[in-house]
């Protein structure tokens, strides 16, 4: 099967990712089994993923951090529960509450990284030239892109259901795209800059007693780590908040369920549109160079210049909101259930995944007609 077309623009690398024939979800897609990894075709097989990497819930490698696995050596790769094909040539992420997670991170993830510099392995990961910057950074100019868009159509098929401490809000949550900075090392972190925080996280959320869930989308203040401050601020969708134990009924997203987003930076502004064909369309938008919030308010609590001179990147897939912190007072640690054994985590409903039909990163598109910052 040939991939997917790529379309080149001078500013962005435009790569394509849609499934053959894949159409909209009625039900969840169960974990797919094989025998082999070699009996499974390989994502690469039906998507372009020429300018992704990923990061799997393994380490077989035994370094103690999940595994990568880099543009060149993604090609071929599949993994029968983790990264594999659907029946209808969809891309499938999973991932367990308790396996190998990276170096800076206590949650498991299946979930791809978009390279700007393909396989050119000469330009390092954090350079500008594999990244992104807002039109304010200083060296905007030096960057592979300024701004740029991130279009996706997925659903949801399972999140996981056993929590510790269930009102903590990340509990049953995934988060399924993402805008994310570059972290650097403690002697280069300073005000506003280096701490590898993330400016979106779009998630999926869905409690076990209720029918459908809720989507909606955080905005991470860009503090140091141990700052009380840095927090994420939540932004509904479809449904409920996530501090929210309400049940969405029919004004929420059901397992299975296709939906789609798209992330439009442009400039200094990040514009997102939702759109699901039983709940309509939805438009917000923040400034991401300055300290006001996406209902318009300052936000005196936040670096007053926000991401302006970070280095940025997307990311998507599967990231498992259940940490493998147990008891952590932090509200970003909501206990888990999962034993690290993913047969017996399949059996118990602790772990998520994810089915991608199309994913697409292109250049940033003017928008008109955005003086507002609501829906």
């Amino acid at each position: 099967m040939t991939n997917k077309s790529v379309v080149l623009a001078t500013s962005l690398t435009c790569v394509l990712l849609a499934s053959c024939g894949g159409t909209q979800s009625t039900s969840p897609t169960e974990p797919q089994q094989t025998s082999s990894i070699e009996s499974q075709k390989a994502p690469g097989s039906s998507f372009d993923l020429s300018h992704w990497y990923l990061t799997v819930p393994l380490d077989e490698d035994g370094d103690q951090v999940s595994d990568i696995y880099d543009v060149a050596d993604l090609q071929a790769f599949s993994h029968p529960d983790f990264f594999y094909l659907d029946r209808q040539n969809n891309m499938v992420f999973a991932t367990p509450n308790r396996a190998a997670t990276e170096r800076t991170s206590t949650n498991t993830r299946s979930e791809l990284r978009y390279m700007l510099r393909g396989e050119d392995t000469s330009i390092p990961e954090g350079a500008s030239g594999n990244n992104f910057a807002l039109a304010a950074h200083k060296n905007a100019q030096q960057f592979a892109a300024i701004g740029g868009k991130l279009e996706a159509t997925l659903h949801v098929d399972h999140v996981a259901t056993n929590a510790q401490y269930p009102n903590k809000p990340p509990a049953y949550s995934v988060v399924i795209g993402q805008v994310h900075a570059f972290q650097l090392d403690d002697e280069q972190q300073k005000a506003g800059y280096g701490w590898g925080n993330e400016p979106l996280k779009i998630s999926y959320k869905k409690w076990p007693n209720h029918s459908t869930g809720s989507v909606f989308w955080t905005y991470e203040r860009n503090l140091p780590t141990n700052d009380p401050d840095r927090i994420d601020i939540a932004y509904p969708v479809w449904g409920s908040n996530w501090d929210d134990p309400s049940d969405p009924g029919d004004k929420g997203i059901a397992l299975g369920e296709e939906f789609s987003y798209e992330v439009n930076i442009v400039e200094n502004t990040m514009h997102l549109v939702f759109t699901s064909i039983e709940h309509g369309t939805v438009h917000q938008h923040i400034n991401l160079a300055d300290n006001i919030d996406a209902n318009g308010n300052i936000d005196e609590a936040d670096y007053p210049l926000a991401y302006q001179d970070e280095t940025l990147y997307f990311k998507a897939g599967a990231y498992n909101q259940c940490s493998t912190k147990k008891n952590d007072p932090s509200f970003r640690y909501p206990g888990c259930s999962g034993t690290g054994d993913w047969k017996t985590d399949l059996a118990n409903g602790d772990y998520t995944q994810v089915t991608f039909s199309s994913l697409v990163v292109s250049p940033a598109t003017p928008v008109r007609g955005t003086t507002g910052a609501h829906k």
